[in-house]
């Protein structure tokens, strides 16, 4: 029975030997080759014995060694590298500059300074006066400017004389030049220092200036008198303002007195000023004086006249009547 039994297993084992066998090969496997586990299939991973690879490690035999793995080498760190330097630049040298000669300036010589003056425009004293009174003697100068103020026909008068004697043209009287002519006059009288003044021409008295005290000024004549009740006290020649400017007309009254007068305006002296109308005065003007007719004010009554003129301002009062007009 024993016997029997053996001999059924081992025929039941060689039929599935040769199924298997036959299976593989109409697989298209080689006999005894593995199929690749499918990796989708985790659970027949899981128990298929080819799966395991512990099981199919093969074990090197006696007499071969095993392959050595190779180790990595550690290697140095490589320097990092310095960081570049931006080379400085070199600073270009300034050229220094060639110190060029100058030529030497030629000398020149000193001009020889003026001499001192002794009397010169704007001057006022009774040493003007007999200036005057000398220049009259010797026909340089009318008796009409000979009133102690050195103005411009007076200097006119001066610069004739010293050309004519061989003296520097200065203008002005310095001591050589006072010296030739008190040489060349004599010692003026009183009369001639003081020669009488043509009287200006008057004409008719306007009607309001015969009552009261009033300074009446007439256009036509050219001419200013200081009347009192009907009296002529004081007459003097008088200059109007330009064509552009012309003196205002009519009865005024002094609402102002200034001894030493001055215009900011037109950068003026005005002495012994009195106004009558706005910015319009009766007022001494050096320009009246030196020039004569040949100049014109801005509207102010210019007298040219000092003493007459000083005279009416110390006499006149704030209030006194004014008036200007045409004969």
């Amino acid at each position: 029975m024993r016997h029997r039994r053996l001999a059924a297993v081992s025929a039941a084992a060689v039929l599935a030997v040769a199924v298997l066998g036959g299976v593989a090969y109409g697989a298209g496997l080689p006999p005894f080759a593995h199929r690749a586990p499918d990796t989708t299939d985790t659970s027949a991973q899981a128990h298929h014995p080819a799966a395991d690879p512990a099981r199919h490690t093969p074990t090197p035999s006696s007499g071969e060694k095993p392959p050595v793995k190779a180790t990595p080498t550690s290697r140095a760190p490589r320097p990092k590298p310095l960081p570049s330097r931006t080379p400085r630049a070199t600073p270009t040298p300034t050229p220094t500059p060639t110190a060029t000669t100058k030529p030497s300036p030629k000398p020149t010589a000193t001009p020889k300074p003026k001499p001192k003056a002794l009397m010169s425009v704007g001057a006022r004293s009774d040493q003007v006066r007999e200036l005057e009174a000398r220049l009259h003697q010797l026909d340089w100068l009318s008796t009409e400017w000979i009133d102690g103020y050195f103005g411009t026909t007076t200097r006119k008068a001066v610069y004739g004389y010293q050309g004519k004697h061989g003296l520097e043209p200065l203008g002005y009287v310095d001591s050589a030049t006072w010296r030739s002519l008190r040489e060349t006059s004599r010692t003026p009288t009183h009369d001639e220092l003081y020669p009488p003044k043509p009287k200006p021409r008057t004409g008719p008295l306007d009607p309001r200036c015969t009552t009261g005290r009033t300074v009446c000024i007439d256009k036509s004549t050219r001419s200013l008198r200081w009347v009192v009740d009907g009296n002529v006290r004081l007459t003097m020649d008088v200059r109007f303002g330009c064509p552009s400017s012309p003196t205002r007309e009519g009865t005024f009254h002094i609402r102002a007195k200034v001894r030493h007068g001055y215009s900011n305006w037109y950068d003026s002296a005005m002495p012994f000023a009195m106004f009558f109308s706005g910015d319009e005065a009766v007022h001494y003007s050096s320009d009246f004086a030196a020039r004569g007719y040949n100049g014109c004010s801005h509207g102010c009554v210019n007298v040219r006249n000092w003493n007459a003129l000083s005279q009416l301002f110390g006499e006149a009062r704030i209030g006194d009547k004014v008036v200007v007009y045409w004969s």
